[in-house]
């Protein structure tokens, strides 16, 4: 039921805080009215946010904002309206709860057509409001399907694009700018979204190309296509990265931005030459707006390594590193530090490669390797800038280590990442970019080490009891007996897997003054290791401990850190 609204969208604008655009917001109210219209004008002027914006003019009409890009949406609630008529009603079912179908309409108000609605799906609507364009970029995600993407290639592929095969190359450029590939290119992307994928492999072979996803850290194929297909859609590719579409013999690396809703969805592109053609993996970043920002306290962080390290993160100068693999969750976890010291009298800045979250109060600078634009170089500029906290996104050579450990060294606190096996290797790996011993050693004050585990799926969660071998293997000194274990059976969900999200395991490493003093006498890598291990819990410890949680699997375990199961 819609409730009267007491007040107009221009008057409810000025219960914002801080509210100072009397006179613009009258402008644009004489140019658009009171309606939806000024909505959208009041959002691309910046007087104030959309989330804000949308809130108060959703109050005018009695109903909730609802965001569909920062909202649950369920299978079941989005097959409840069939795609034509959501289409056409400009509508997208959110969730059902207790028999009710919550969706997002353009236009709540109209009565009629939530009624309509209501009768198609044979459900009672509870109408919320969303801006269209939102409505319209969650329709094509939310009703994307590996069957429509097959159609679309399929019909591309006989189309008369690609009916002179010979003189394809020549055309390339046209082929790319071609409306129908720059449809498939979207419905991949949309679907890979959809999927929660994190990289999109697009691979040629000898027969065919095929497209697989990274999903919880599982490789997926998701479809094959035609051969003559594929130099046309890494073109596409390039070109919105900007990058020279007749190379092929010589890898390439871009980024290309995608709108969404009126958010844009970032991702980071790379190509390498293979036997049958370029391999192409784009890794999809989201939304750098509507990216959940995670804390440290809903991380998982096991309480033992959890205390030590938010009073790590308070000292008031030094290196705190964290390390593992690409895609290991590094940087959620460094944002995750910054926001809990976040506060309006502490300067923090970032130099990241590329900004992936949005941080309230922080300022984030990227760097640009056309314009040979550094880590070192804006390392060495942002020491002007009075910080008291900095994020190096990634050290990667002698120079940026030393400016960080200078840093650090004169009373900043850095946050930075490495690439090492374990904690302990990430004071060694310093000493062995070329840092000197006498300035690693003051400097780092603690090395967190992460995974990131399949995390087993909720929907078909049941519990099994290991055989005793698995049990004496893996807790031989814990003495467990008849200890149930978890694992998914497959469901819809998980699209069969029994896994659906991720969940991260770690190590902890707080650097003593006896390291340091080895450090400093240059000692042996086996010496400084072995001093560094005193007293803390590997990887795989942390890693069994969810396991018997019931947050994921041996297997996965095994998987992601079998360099530690000697340790």
């Amino acid at each position: 039921m819609l409730k009267k609204p007491d007040s107009t969208f221009a008057e409810r604008l000025r219960e914002l805080p801080n509210f100072d655009f009397g006179t613009e917001l009258a402008a644009l109210k004489t140019k658009h009215g009171d309606g939806l219209p000024l909505l959208v004008a009041v959002i691309e002027a910046k007087l104030a946010t959309k989330d804000d914006a949308c809130r108060l003019y959703a109050d005018t009409l009695g109903v909730a904002y609802v965001d569909p890009f920062a909202s649950v949406i369920t299978d079941d609630a989005v097959a409840a309206i069939p795609v034509e008529i959501a289409r056409k009603a400009r509508v997208i079912g959110l969730y059902i709860i207790e028999g009710v179908l919550t969706a997002a309409f353009a236009n709540p108000e109209d009565k009629d057509l939530v009624k309509r609605v209501s009768q198609i799906a044979q459900l009672p609507v509870s109408p919320v409001f969303a801006l269209s364009r939102d409505i319209e970029d969650a329709m094509a995600i939310q009703y994307s399907s590996e069957k429509n993407l097959e159609e679309s290639l399929s019909e591309l592929e006989h189309s008369s694009l690609f009916d002179q095969p010979e003189v394809a190359a020549d055309r390339l450029a046209l082929l790319a700018d071609s409306e129908s590939l720059i449809q498939i290119l979207d419905e991949i992307i949309y679907y890979a979204i959809r999927e929660r994928a994190t990289d999109i492999h697009i691979e040629p072979q000898e027969m065919q190309s095929r497209i697989r996803f990274r999903i919880d850290g599982m490789l997926r194929e998701v479809l094959t296509y035609s051969r003559k297909l594929h130099r046309a859609l890494v073109s596409r590719i390039k070109i919105l990265c900007s990058l020279n579409i007749a190379e092929t013999r010589f890898p390439q690396d871009g980024r290309f931005s995608m709108p969404v809703g009126t958010s844009k969805a970032n991702f980071r592109f790379s190509s390498i030459p293979t036997q049958y053609g370029e391999k192409v993996v784009i890794r999809v970043l989201a939304s750098t707006a509507k990216k959940s920002m995670l804390t440290l306290d809903k991380m998982m962080i096991s309480q033992t390594m959890l205390r030590p390290f938010k009073r790590l993160i308070q000292n008031p100068s030094g290196i705190i590193f964290v390390t593992g693999p690409t895609g290991s969750g590094k940087t959620t976890t460094l944002y995750a530090a910054l926001h809990e010291i976040n506060k309006p009298d502490i300067n923090i800045t970032t130099i990241e490669d590329p900004i992936e979250i949005q941080l309230a109060g922080v300022t984030q600078s990227q760097v640009n390797a056309h314009i040979d634009l550094k880590f070192s170089t804006l390392l060495r500029s942002l020491l002007r800038q009075d910080p008291e906290v900095i994020l190096v996104g990634e050290i990667r050579d002698l120079e940026t280590a030393k400016i960080a450990t200078e840093a650090a060294l004169t009373g900043h606190i850095v946050f930075a990442t490495l690439h090492t096996n374990s904690a302990a290797q990430a004071i060694v790996r310093l000493l062995e970019i070329g840092v000197e011993p006498y300035m690693v050693a003051p400097a780092v004050i603690g090395v967190l080490a992460q995974r990131l585990a399949a995390r087993i799926c909720e929907n078909c969660k049941e519990p099994y009891y290991p055989p005793p071998e698995v049990l004496r293997k893996y807790f031989l000194d814990e003495g467990l007996t008849d200890v149930p274990f978890y694992r998914g059976r497959g469901c819809t969900v998980c699209r069969g897997t029994g896994y659906k999200g991720r969940i991260a395991f770690h190590e902890l490493v707080l650097i003593t003054e006896e390291v340091r003093t080895l450090i400093s006498a240059n000692a042996s890598v086996q010496q400084i290791t072995a001093a560094a291990k005193v007293g803390y819990k590997p990887l795989r410890y942390d890693g069994l401990k969810k396991v018997l949680l019931g947050f994921t699997t041996i297997d996965e375990i095994e998987a992601n850190s079998s360099f530690e199961w000697a340790s």
